[in-house]
């Protein structure tokens, strides 16, 4: 039986949560407009294992959200996730936030965007296929109307995360789909991680780092 602790601080969403084999059986989270992360993290940690009879020792793993996403909400998590792992001489388990965000989408057909925020027009966003494949990686990108074209035009478009509203105004097309009032959580991490675990698929504890992903795709000023 594989038992794992997730944490997921990327966005204003704290969320931590427990899994056996792949499964979410306890979460705790709260989204705060002010990033309590700090604060509330350890907490949730010790409440979420005390009110399931746990102690830290029996955990198998500890999963954190790798990014992107905020700069300081990753550190705080990943922190945590490192201390524990140290503290416990558990494996760490690294979760890419935008693949666990779009498995909160199910589609037939199509593809799902998960994307975030980053400031005034800008987004991180990945594609993925119906099975959650990555049919395109990971990218800090500048949005305009023509955004997602090839994809839109192919079939149906589901975007999702807190990059949404923004992208609603630039978009309009009968194949995109907006999901509002989603963020990353801990959920969403137990299969991913659960998956990584049973191949040892885990990061090196003293120089894991969380993936900022800082640069933009910018166009090139036109020339005059």
């Amino acid at each position: 039986m594989a038992l794992i602790l997730s944490i997921e601080t990327s966005t204003t969403n704290c969320s931590v949560s427990l899994s056996k084999q792949g499964e979410t059986f306890a979460l705790k989270e709260d989204n705060s407009k002010e990033f309590s992360h700090a604060e509330r993290l350890h907490v949730y940690i010790e409440k979420l294992l005390a009110e399931n009879n746990l102690i830290a020792n029996q955990l198998d793993a500890i999963a954190v959200s790798k990014g992107p996403g905020s700069y300081t909400g990753l550190r705080i998590g990943v922190s945590a996730a490192k201390g524990l792992c140290f503290a416990l001489d558990k494996p760490l388990i690294s979760v890419s936030t935008l693949m666990a965000l779009a498995q909160q989408v199910t589609i037939d057909k199509g593809v799902v965007i998960p994307m975030l925020d980053a400031r005034r027009m800008e987004v991180y966003s990945a594609i993925f296929d119906k099975n959650f494949n990555e049919i395109r990686e990971i990218e800090a990108q500048i949005l305009d109307e023509t955004s997602f074209s090839e994809y839109l035009e192919k079939g149906k478009v589901y975007f999702v995360g807190n990059g949404v509203e923004k992208t609603k105004s630039l978009i309009n097309h009968p194949n995109a789909f907006f999901i509002d009032s989603k963020l990353p959580s801990a959920n969403e991490m137990s299969k991913i991680a659960y998956n990584k675990y049973k191949k040892n698929d885990i990061e090196d504890v003293a120089y894991f780092e969380p993936y900022y992903l800082k640069d933009f795709i910018a166009l090139k000023p036109k020339s005059k």
